[in-house]
């Protein structure tokens, strides 16, 4: 069995975009990377992508990673940060902790083709 159907099909995935959305749009670190953004769209893209991540039986059409984030200037805290906000929702949303975490592994992985900038260290 998937972690798709067992943490509960296409509800769960619905379930987990809309929430992961309400927590990264209203995130200061993050909000501004979704300006003007048409955010219906990207949780369809979302809710496509996650679908088939996690072995579920959507097919992700969209651009892949690096040219979905290109000149969007991501670094790694911004990475970790939207990786928090998903393992939070999947948490809330009763995903058992070592799902969560083979959800993170999966993940992991996309960090190279979505990170594009390095973390400024501001000198004291």
């Amino acid at each position: 069995m998937s972690i798709y159907d067992t943490i509960g099909g296409a509800a769960a995935v619905q379930a987990a975009v809309e929430q992961f959305y309400a927590r990264v749009l209203t995130d200061p670190r993050l909000e501004s990377f979704f300006t003007g953004v048409d955010v219906q769209r990207l949780k369809t893209h979302q809710r496509a992508f996650i679908t088939a991540a996690l072995g579920g039986p959507q097919i992700f059409a969209g651009r892949d990673m690096a040219a979905a984030h290109a000149g969007l200037g991501i670094t790694d805290a911004d990475f970790d940060a939207v990786v928090a906000h998903l393992a939070g929702t999947l948490t809330d949303l009763g995903v058992a902790d070592d799902q969560v975490a083979q959800i993170g592994a999966a993940l992991a992985p996309l960090r190279g083709q979505i990170v594009t900038t390095t973390d400024s260290v501001v000198a004291p």
